[in-house]
């Protein structure tokens, strides 16, 4: 069936103000101000309420972190001392746990225009070997589309490290089941539902022995490489102290320098370290809420672009955010910039390109993360006429941004509407709400 989404109110995509042609899962025509589609049409769906958007990217996420939001042993903290509150209680994760919280996160993220995510599960108490495969199911049932990292911790308190004995696993478990979840998962065509990325955690909580045999693996493989760097002061203390070396430099010595790597935060970069970072192409997601909240930093997002590294945008976990909004994100992303760079310098298009265009980059996908023939029909339609914080808006994609849009009224994935009318269409939100904040007050106050 090939579906014209007609003469929008505003789209993010230079000629195609008269809409869109999809078929067969993909844009197949953008058409200009005033004309028709090229061919005939089965269905027509007037987008005369909606300014349209290419799905937004979440380029980094906690998914099970929803069960511990706004938690009273953690809030108010900076962040070794978060983790050092919330280590005890995310080893009670569960197989129940893991697929409650990941299908919550999944559906929040859509609602608020996702249509692909990033997320990073790196704690592996007993019992929950299969984290990453329960995921899947869930991003399956969802709809959406996926890059789920195999995390992974083996340095403990009692090595040096910051996690806890429970939380960890050994260096020959984590590479035998990223392999495993590489061969049984990883979808490298275009148009791929779910991916496999290999993500050690931090500096501060993987041996430099697992660092570099992971970069090792994921080349042999072709996935890609995730981590968390230059999050804070603290992070390069520790490097420092622990390796003689700052983030950066230890990353390199291992192995990590390359377009297939995408950094989480990476505030804490010297003007030296992000021309090297440019010049080898390394991406970073950005996570402003999470490092408002935390306190870590004001990432220098125009600088990475500058020097060539893809900047994407991330909700982070919801712990450190409390929410999986991407539209907010953005905002927050335009606001933190502007206070970085000056109101001049950081526009609403520049927020909504790094969760586009830049956030695609990150992951290396060409085929989302824009609106262009070819591409995939993932879409993120929003209304502006049914809201009060809207009424008086101008311009139709600054009014999005500035007056604080957060929820989709429509969402495709793959040629797909999975939101309807701001509604999931493939689960019960209700009475999946019902279950998840049960389990988190049973299982984590």
């Amino acid at each position: 069936m090939r579906i014209w989404l007609q003469n929008p109110a505003a789209i993010l995509a230079e000629g195609a103000e008269g809409g869109l042609v999809i078929a067969d899962g993909v844009i197949a025509e953008c058409v200009a101000a005033g004309r028709k589609p090229a061919a005939p049409v089965d269905r027509v769906i007037d987008a005369g309420n909606h300014v349209v958007l290419p799905g937004l990217i979440n380029t980094h996420h906690h998914f099970y972190q929803t069960l511990t939001r706004a938690h009273p042993a953690a809030i108010n903290r900076a962040l070794f001392d978060w983790l050092g509150a919330l280590y005890p209680i995310w080893q009670r994760l569960t197989p129940e746990a893991v697929a409650l919280s990941s299908e919550l996160a999944m559906a929040e993220l859509l609602l608020s225009g996702v249509t692909c995510a990033a997320d990073h599960h790196y704690v592996f108490p007993a019992g929950l070997e299969h984290a990453i495969d329960i995921q899947v199911e869930a991003a399956r049932k969802l709809g959406l589309r996926v890059v789920l990292t195999r995390g992974s911790m083996s340095l403990s308190r009692d090595q040096g490290g910051l996690p806890p004995r429970e939380v960890v696993q050994d260096h020959d478990t984590i590479l035998a089941d990223s392999e495993r979840l590489i061969a049984r998962h990883h979808d490298r065509a275009p148009g791929a539902m779910v991916q496999i990325a290999l993500a050690p955690c931090s500096p501060f909580s993987v041996t430099p022995e697992l660092m570099r045999d992971t970069a090792a693996l994921a080349a042999a493989h072709d996935c890609r490489l995730h981590t968390h760097l230059a999050e804070t002061h603290d992070e390069t203390d520790f490097c420092l102290a622990s390796f003689g070396r700052r983030p950066l430099d230890h990353l390199e010595e291992l192995g990590w320098m390359g377009p297939q790597t995408w950094l989480a935060h990476g505030i804490h970069f010297d003007p030296g370290e992000i021309a090297r970072l440019g010049a080898a192409g390394v991406g970073v997601a950005h996570c402003p809420t999470s490092n408002m909240t935390l306190g870590s930093g004001q990432c220098r997002t125009l600088d990475l672009e500058a020097a060539g590294s893809p900047v994407g945008l991330a909700v982070d976990g919801s712990a450190s955010n409390d929410a999986s909004n991407m539209m907010e994100e953005v905002r927050h992303a335009l606001l933190l910039g502007r206070l970085t760079y000056g109101a001049d310098r950081v526009t609403h298009l520049d927020a909504l390109r790094w969760a586009t265009q830049g956030s695609a980059a990150c992951l290396g996908r060409h085929d989302i993360g824009r609106i262009a023939v070819g591409a995939q029909a993932d879409l993120a339609l929003f209304r502006l006429d049914r809201d009060l914080r809207f009424s008086g808006g101008h311009d139709p994609l600054a009014t999005l941004v500035l007056c604080g849009a957060s929820r989709a009224d429509r969402v495709m994935v793959g040629g797909r509407w999975l939101v309807i009318d701001g509604e999931l269409v493939t689960t019960d939100t209700a009475a999946l709400r019902a279950r998840h904040h049960a389990l988190a007050r049973q299982v984590f106050a």
